[in-house]
């Protein structure tokens, strides 16, 4: 064996797909942003501390009086069937009409992404995605040998023109195009929603070029001055798989998501359910039911939007006051905020010094499979108290100062770790929004 990493024995027997697998910039981030001292707005975390605990005591008291020797054992590959038909509910509220029969269950919406990616992707395939897009998708696509090419996006979401014309240069060149990635309401990371016009004029074009479509929507519930559009899987049933997640209208720890697809393709889902993991969590999946059984989970949806708006806003008042020549994102829901630096600041670059400051924000990036997104910063308001949020936002402001400064008497090109921006042929960054 010729050995091409003297640390890792086995380095020349891994699947060549493993050069796909890196470690995440977000994740990377928790074990500095878990520190006391420093004011974490870079994880999307939920803030569970505002699930009141007696909920989640109650249901699984519930389930193990009533249902414990099914809820520790093995279940079926497609989820609890009583589940199955709350998630049906839970959809409904976003326009969706569906049956029991074609959702999944799955161990949160990233176990489903990740399964309809090994369905579809051959190496060498192309995924289109937002620019920017979801860093836990990248990393996705990434493994599977995907090349993922990042669309335009602006304040109103993906951009249906340039969509065309991705489209239309990947086939001139011969590409495969499996599917577009999409998260249309209140975006990871760049906190915009797609408009409902949109929403039908670029269900259209994947459907004249035969391009799948996966809606994530995470966060949809989560809307603070009005809802979104409803769900693009509301108006097509047979050209789109939604994924769906309970980890922000409850909580993360019960790892239950799902899949909502056409008949064919529910069919395959469950196979690679349980290729993968013989069962989604039992246990999990009996608790939420309970909980979505006999709690005023509406209710607590409602808790967890009022308690998000006031965050988003603290965001937005700091962001104004120490940082007001800058431009951000307004989001009407979910978790994130995306600001635009100066063209002279690299976000990576600057991030070690914003630490050293105790703020830790997730650099930009992190979004993007071509290594564009210095010009960014994902900011997160979901976890972190409004006066912490102040806090933060005034920490960060310091460091985009100083490193103002340092860009004034070092020059761009020769201030320590600068880094040169790449550019791209497919899209551009999406404009500022103010």
């Amino acid at each position: 064996m010729t050995n091409g990493n003297s640390l890792d024995p086995w380095y020349d027997s891994y699947a060549q797909r493993t050069a796909g697998l890196s470690a995440s910039e977000v994740r990377a981030l928790f074990a500095v942003a878990s520190r006391p001292e420093v004011v974490s707005l870079a994880g999307g975390m939920p803030y569970v501390s505002a699930l009141p605990r007696e909920l989640v005591t109650g249901s699984l008291d519930r389930v193990m009086a009533e249902d414990a020797a099914m809820a520790l054992q093995y279940g079926g590959g497609q989820g609890l069937r009583s589940l199955r038909e709350h998630i049906v509910d839970v959809m409904s509220l976003e326009g969706i009409r569906a049956s029991a029969e074609d959702v999944v269950v799955t161990t949160g919406s990233q176990h489903a992404l990740d399964l309809v990616t090994r369905l579809f992707i051959d190496p060498g395939d192309v995924v289109l995605a937002e620019s920017p897009s979801y860093v836990g998708a990248i990393g996705v696509f990434r493994s599977y040998q995907a090349e993922t090419v990042h669309v335009t996006t602006d304040e109103n979401g993906l951009v249906p023109e340039a969509l065309r014309e991705a489209i239309a240069n990947l086939r001139t060149q011969g590409k495969r195009i499996k599917f577009l990635y999409t998260i249309p309401n209140f975006h990871n990371p760049a906190g915009v929603t797609l408009s409902r016009e949109r929403r039908i004029e670029i269900l259209d074009i994947c459907r004249s070029n035969n391009i799948l479509v996966l809606e994530d929507n995470p966060y949809g519930l989560l809307w603070f001055d009005e809802p979104a559009p409803q769900a693009i899987r509301s108006i097509d049933e047979e050209g789109v798989v939604y994924l769906g997640s309970f980890s922000k209208t409850l909580a993360p720890g019960f790892r239950v998501g799902w899949a909502l697809a056409p008949h064919a393709i529910r069919e395959k889902l469950v196979l690679a359910n349980e290729s993968a993991v013989l069962a989604p969590n039992s246990f999990g999946q009996y608790v939420v039911n309970a909980y979505l059984d006999a709690a005023d989970w509406k209710g607590q949806v409602d808790t967890f939007r009022g308690l998000y708006a006031e965050r988003r806003d603290a965001m937005l008042s700091a962001l104004g006051e120490f940082l007001p020549d800058l431009s951000w994102t307004k989001p009407n829901g979910g978790f994130f905020v995306w600001l635009t630096l100066p063209e002279s600041l690299d976000s990576k670059g600057m991030l070690p010094r914003a630490v050293k400051e105790l703020v830790a924000y997730t650099p930009g990036t992190a979004f993007y499979a071509d290594g564009r997104g210095g010009g960014h910063i994902r900011l997160s308001f979901c976890y972190p108290t409004p006066e912490q949020i102040r806090v933060g936002v005034k920490r960060l402001a310091n460091v985009v100062n100083d490193e103002l400064e340092l860009v004034e008497t070092f020059g761009s090109a020769t201030r320590p770790n600068a880094v040169v921006r790449p550019a791209s042929s497919v899209s551009a960054p999406p404009p500022n929004i103010s």
